[in-house]
């Protein structure tokens, strides 16, 4: 077998290890990490938390042998850090260790780091292989990615419509209610998935209003995201589920509030550059990913602002014949597939390098 295809298949052991923490890294990156010596792996381990050791250390630590490290090869998915953060740099603790060989699957592109890590690494004496797997390493960390190089949160917008092109019946846009559910049970558990793997969920106001939703996370163990609300003239009362203080939660909106322990107030324009004021803000807030979940106002101002990664569209099988029209996608290629009683339609933006 060529070193090549060697480098891959170790690589995909990393990111095997990495994913294993979504949802709980932000906003560090998804990590994974491999020790191999004489043709075996003798230690492995990943970024479990924001906060805790990052991959390179739980696999260093993890080898039983730590007398093997200077003739092995580390295999890591992301340049290793050479900044103290909460955690001291990893390329220090690889030069310390005396490995040899280092392959990195990504750049990093947080200006903390940016080649820096793979730059003190080769300063003392280290063999550095870069780009392994680099599309598929990129994808994984897709979010962090977008955070560092467009500097704004990955943006992924959801929402469920009829066949007949609706995502709500007509309802009193002043009157307290619940959902109109269009998906079944199967769907909305996968909804509670996405947003354990998202740092923010955000709904507009007649959302809010209308469904008083909880946005939380509740049919799995998980990550709770901030939930994030538009509330321009504080016109939401005290008593919706999104103000129960269960969950930290921030109010868009241009009139002045003194925020509470859990309840955040940040005055933004609300002109035609709100969706850019609005990712602005959350960049500054270090969110590197936000789930939009509604309305149509909300998510048809991000789609035509062309401020949004991806969307996830269910469409059941009800028609409702009036009400509120789903939101207007550009023509862009989609990955169907059964979801329950839905069919979902996976959109992704591509605008050149992640």
């Amino acid at each position: 077998m060529s070193d090549h295809t060697l480098h891959q298949s170790y690589m995909r052991r990393c990111l095997e290890l990495a994913v294993t923490a979504s949802g709980y890294t932000a906003p560090n990156p998804m990590v994974g990490a491999v020790v191999v010596c004489d043709g075996s792996i003798i230690g492995e381990g990943f970024h479990r938390q924001y906060g805790e050791p990052h991959a390179e250390v739980n696999a260093i630590h993890s080898v039983r042998e730590p007398e093997r490290l200077e003739r092995s090869t580390l295999y890591v998915n992301l340049e290793p850090c050479s900044h103290h953060g909460k955690t001291p740099p990893c390329a220090d603790l690889i030069i310390a260790s005396r490995i040899p060989h280092v392959v990195v699957g990504s750049f990093d592109p947080n200006p903390l780091v940016a080649g820096r890590g793979i730059a003190k690494l080769r300063a003392a004496g280290c063999q550095v292989t870069e780009h392994v797997l680099e599309t598929e390493c990129d994808r994984l960390n897709v979010r962090f990615m977008t955070f560092h190089r467009k500097r704004r949160p990955y943006v992924a917008l959801k929402w469920a419509q009829t066949s007949d092109g609706f995502i709500d019946t007509a309802r009193d846009r002043d009157v307290v209610g619940r959902p109109t559910w269009i998906t079944g049970w199967y769907e909305q558990t996968l909804v509670h998935k996405w947003r354990s793997e998202e740092q923010a969920i955000m709904v507009g106001t007649n959302t809010a209003l209308a469904d008083n939703p909880m946005l939380n996370v509740r049919r799995r163990q998980g990550h709770q995201p901030l939930r994030v609300v538009l509330d321009r003239q504080l016109r939401l009362p005290a008593s919706l589920h999104l103000f129960d203080g269960t969950v930290p939660t921030l109010v868009f909106t241009e009139k002045q509030h003194p925020d509470t322990a859990q309840i955040t107030y940040a005055i933004v324009p609300f002109d035609s550059q709100l969706p850019q004021h609005i990712l602005d803000e959350l960049f500054r807030r270090n969110i590197t990913s936000v789930l939009i979940e509604g309305g149509t106002q909300l998510l048809q101002t991000f789609i035509d602002a062309e401020l949004w990664d991806e969307a996830r569209v269910f469409t059941g099988t009800a028609l409702f014949g009036d009400g509120v029209k789903a939101p207007v996608m550009p023509l862009l290629p989609a990955k169907e597939s059964t979801c329950g009683d839905s069919t979902l339609r996976m959109i992704t933006r591509r605008t050149g390098r992640i």
